[in-house]
């Protein structure tokens, strides 16, 4: 989920605040990876998408996306949707999280501790959204591998971290075909592409994910056939998910280094700053929205499906845009930082 994006930097000159007053951890002087956020943004739409069914069936089992499917029409939707979209916040969330420590380094004597309180308001969201609202929620799951996978991982070399992060993800392939046991090596994979510096040239390069996104694509057609003659096996689908998590960024990466760069960033961007206050109150728009549209959820058509999220998503987008003009942080995300670094941050935009 999301997380501080920004680069980290030196510290800043002092500025008339009291000495003994830590620093503003959004100080002046660091500037967001806006890739990322539009990443992110991108994914929250998918993720939402496959997650209006489920939502609905509050009181119930989940259902998943192939229980439901009955129309072609439906089957390429869960082709192109299901298990797509939590491997991009699983790696982002990894990435967010070296971000911040390297950050945090530079500005607080026990950066780690940061970290641990961080995760721990992260459990206390996610319990709130598991009990309250919906069991199917990640935010717990994400909080507890944060704290038994990434935070010890900080004390490793990259190396070890790049070699982890690899043996975990085909681990996850093979013993449980994929799903979320893939988080935890997910989450390495994006804190070894951090330590490593690729994040700091996310922006710079256009020939890079181009060929990795050709790469990915020769790689996701016949993922995807097999996948379509095995729709009951997870293993099919964790892969043809993986690669076409891949080629989705890998798509968007190369995209931004167009003329479509100030599209994508002001429908995307605002999404995936505000991701955390976005994906919580979608669960309760959901809800709603589902009450008032009626049926078994099960029942309803694709074209419904995708009118429940688009409503959503237009909701969500206007808020967040008007709120960022006016505000650093969406309303959970300023409550999150606050609770990690201890002191209430400035939020007015300047």
């Amino acid at each position: 989920m999301p997380y501080d994006d920004t680069r980290p930097a030196r510290p800043l000159p002092h500025d008339g605040t009291p000495p003994a007053a830590p620093p503003e951890p959004a100080a002046p002087g660091r500037s967001r990876i806006i890739a990322l956020d539009v990443v992110r943004g991108f994914a929250l739409c998918g993720i939402l998408l496959a997650n209006v069914q489920p939502i609905s069936h509050v009181g119930t089992e989940p259902v998943t996306q192939q229980a439901v499917v009955l129309d072609d029409a439906a089957r390429w939707l869960g082709l192109l949707v299901e298990q797509r979209f939590f491997p991009i916040f699983s790696l982002l969330f990894g990435v967010g999280f070296s971000l911040l420590l390297d950050s945090a380094s530079a500005r607080v004597p026990h950066p780690r501790a940061l970290l641990l309180r961080r995760l721990l308001v992260l459990a206390c969201m996610g319990l709130a959204h598991m009990f309250l609202l919906w069991r199917g929620d990640i935010l717990t799951i994400y909080a507890v591998v944060g704290l038994v996978v990434l935070l010890p991982s900080t004390w490793l070399p990259r190396r070890a971290v790049a070699g982890l992060a690899a043996v975990l993800v085909v681990a996850a392939m093979v013993a449980f075909g994929g799903g979320t046991m893939l988080v935890p090596g997910l989450f390495l994979l994006g804190s070894a592409l951090t330590r490593y510096g690729v994040i700091d040239r996310i922006e710079s390069s256009t020939r890079v994910p181009a060929l990795l996104g050709l790469l990915f694509a020769a790689a996701t057609v016949p993922a995807l056939s097999w996948q379509a003659e095995t729709s009951a096996v997870p293993l099919p689908m964790a892969a043809s998910g993986l690669l076409m998590a891949g080629l989705y960024v890998c798509v968007l990466l190369v995209l931004l280094r167009t003329p479509l760069r100030p599209l994508l960033r002001a429908v995307f961007a605002p999404l995936g700053r505000m991701a955390l206050t976005n994906y919580l109150s979608a669960t309760a728009l959901v809800l709603v929205i589902g009450r008032v549209v009626g049926g078994r959820p099960e029942d309803w058509s694709l074209t419904t499906i995708v009118g429940i999220s688009a409503v959503i998503l237009a909701l969500q987008w206007v808020w967040s845009t008007l709120w960022l003009r006016r505000y650093r942080f969406g309303p959970l995300e300023w409550l999150w930082r606050w609770a990690t670094w201890g002191r209430r941050p400035v939020q007015r935009a300047r």
